[in-house]
């Protein structure tokens, strides 16, 4: 059946035309108002462990659409049953994001609500500092856990620490770990190209496998890759060793050159936008020269 070019033009400039008369400034700034409060919505659970349930979500949604639309009535009537509570799983899944998002848009600065922030200006950077200050603790047996965000918000345990918001230079990195310090115990977590916060407990891994001589930190450290995408630097106050934990796996007894090009590749590679990627290479370049 030939595809009448003429006649879908016709009607698509007849529902433009139609829209023209009938559509009101008003329902433009309502479609831009819901427009807006959805992207603060998903703005907020991106950063929190929440978009993971939101994925849930969209597929049970998408499974119940296919099944309704082959025909499957019992699979379609269970997903129905689902999704009559949907609100209130809603509610009680999300209640401390609904809690933050009304706290926010109490605090909110209008000022700055279209204002796009730079990311990783400095991060070459910081990840030098990072491996430089591991590498001296590492020789002074200091105990260390910091950890890269990456897509995966951490917020929902950075808000368990201390917040700091500062430049993650490499005296305040040691600093923070000093023992008997305030803020020893605990992660610090770093976003884009600061210190987030420090002090931050992690969950436990669940993984018996790990090797028993292992203490808590490493725990926790392996624990957070499990559950999200972060890269995680350890530094064991026993032996003097460096590790870094992502997905779930360790790497074990890292010098600072190598420590180096495994955060490279994974925080800023990580990143799939060309401009992060050619500074990923010139970095991992310049580390190699300087060996």
């Amino acid at each position: 059946m030939a595809i009448d070019l003429r006649e879908i033009y016709e009607q698509v400039i007849g529902v433009l035309t139609s829209l023209r008369y009938s559509l009101r400034i008003w329902d433009i700034i309502d479609i831009l108002i819901i427009a807006f409060l959805i992207y603060r919505v998903l703005s907020i659970m991106q950063k929190t462990s929440a978009s993971s349930v939101i994925k849930g979500l969209l597929i049970l949604l998408a499974a119940a659409w296919i099944a309704n639309f082959f025909n499957m009535n019992i699979l379609t009537y269970l997903l129905r049953q689902v999704m009559q509570l949907g609100i209130l799983v809603i509610v009680v899944l999300f209640q401390p994001e609904i809690r933050k998002l009304f706290e926010k848009m109490g605090t909110a600065n209008f000022g700055g609500i279209f204002r796009k922030r730079r990311r990783y200006d400095n991060i070459e950077a910081v990840i030098q500092n990072v491996a430089e200050s591991c590498v001296a603790m590492a020789e002074n047996k200091t105990g260390a856990l910091i950890v890269f965000e990456r897509k995966v918000g951490l917020n929902d345990y950075a808000v368990t620490g201390v917040g700091i918001d500062a430049k993650a230079s490499s005296d305040l990195i040691q600093s923070v770990f000093i023992e008997n310090a305030p803020m020893h115990d605990g992660a610090l977590i770093i976003r884009e190209d600061r210190i987030l916060a420090a002090a931050c407990m992690l969950p436990l891994s669940t993984n018996y496998n790990l090797s028993k001589e292992l203490g808590m930190r490493h725990r926790a450290g392996v624990g957070l890759s499990e559950r999200s995408d972060a890269v995680v630097v350890l530094v064991s106050e026993q032996t003097g060793t460096i590790s870094v934990a992502i997905d779930g796996m360790l790497k074990r007894n890292l010098d600072n050159d190598t420590l180096a090009r495994l955060l490279i590749s994974e925080v800023l590679l990580f990143n799939d936008s060309r401009e992060m990627k050619r500074r990923a290479k010139y970095a991992r370049q310049k580390v190699t020269s300087d060996d």
